[in-house]
């Protein structure tokens, strides 16, 4: 890097015309950037992009809340929130961009139909968003925090885990933050780099006093939120973006939860469990049907829904017993 910056300040003093930038002979700009890496060809390689492929697999439409809705994901998510702020004097929703509807369009129209006093923007500054969020949570309010990207969620992680966590336990049960819910778009979407493309669940879900959620689908993720949005512990609601407009279902339009901590299981198998939450579920799904199809495996397949506190009963109840039966004997 010291060298490229060097090669860079003494470029902007050089009376090369442009023209021999690119590859003329008085100068080859390529040919010495590359050289600067002993990993670099000296020819430009093509490179090819590799999407990860899947086909998502709607729930059945829910017919014990009410009406449905055709909505995706990101509508689902909206009509969570509205059903908060209509039901709960309290509640707030704050973060980066939120007031005009957010760079994915989770919270469209909830500023103008609840005002600007509960739902608004924050600076871009993920520790201080968090921060304000447990201060609200402690004086009483429903707080629901957005973190623009769960990539950005690490400057934060001191707040989450050394604060919201710990703020019942150092209390003595006298104050907590219970009412703190933060969302986090999340994941993967093919095209977002590095930095907008991440799943930091595991970085959470060894800290005692928060719990992760991460849905499958549209149906899931308002259950799951409005249950998050309840509950009186820290929650992080991590949203798979890649579905926020590629996942389809009919969503209840009131409000109704799906309990915390509990596991589903999607497809009943006696040979191997698959276990995955969000997106990666899908992909789970068709790795079972090729199982089955190609190598006569019967898969169970688990969405664990609730990564922390995880449903440790249903993975161990499985169909260990008949497994156990149908291995075969040693030659």
């Amino acid at each position: 890097m010291a060298a490229v910056a060097r090669f860079f300040i003494r470029g902007a003093n050089s009376k090369l015309p442009i023209s021999g930038i690119s590859c003329g002979t008085q100068s080859c700009f390529g040919a010495t950037l590359q050289k600067l890496s002993p990993n670099c060809s000296s020819r430009l390689k093509t490179q090819r992009r590799h999407a990860a492929h899947f086909t998502f697999q709607p729930d059945p439409v829910p017919t014990q809340y009410g009406p449905t809705q055709k909505m995706n994901l990101f509508q689902s998510v909206t009509s969570a929130l509205d059903n908060t702020l209509a039901s709960d004097p309290t509640a707030v929703i704050f973060g980066e961009d939120v007031a005009f509807g957010g760079v994915f369009r989770c919270t469209v129209g909830l500023r103008d139909k609840y005002g600007k006093d509960r739902v608004f923007n924050t600076p871009l500054c993920e520790q201080g968003i968090v921060g304000f969020g447990i201060g609200a949570a402690v004086a009483g309010a429903t707080a629901i925090a957005e973190i623009q990207f769960a990539d950005y969620i690490f400057p934060a992680f001191d707040q989450i885990v050394n604060e919201a966590a710990k703020y019942r336990y150092r209390s003595g049960n006298l104050f907590d933050c219970g009412n703190l819910t933060i969302r986090a778009p999340w994941g993967c979407v093919g095209h977002g780099s590095l930095y907008h493309s991440q799943s930091p669940e595991a970085f959470f879900v060894h800290c005692p006093g928060i719990k992760i959620v991460v849905p499958r689908g549209p149906v899931q993720a308002k259950g799951l939120l409005l249950s998050c949005i309840a509950d009186k512990n820290p929650c992080i609601f991590f949203e798979p973006k890649i579905l926020y407009r590629a996942a389809v279902e009919q969503v209840p339009v009131e409000s109704y939860t799906i309990p915390l901590s509990q596991a589903e299981i999607l497809q009943e198998g006696s040979d191997v469990t698959l276990i995955a939450w969000g997106t990666q579920i899908h992909v789970m799904s068709e790795v079972a049907s090729m199982a089955q199809e190609k190598l006569g495996v019967s898969c169970e397949v688990i969405d664990l829904r609730t990564i922390l506190p995880w449903d440790i009963e249903t993975v161990c109840k499985c169909t260990w017993p008949s497994r156990l039966a149908n291995r075969r004997a040693p030659l």
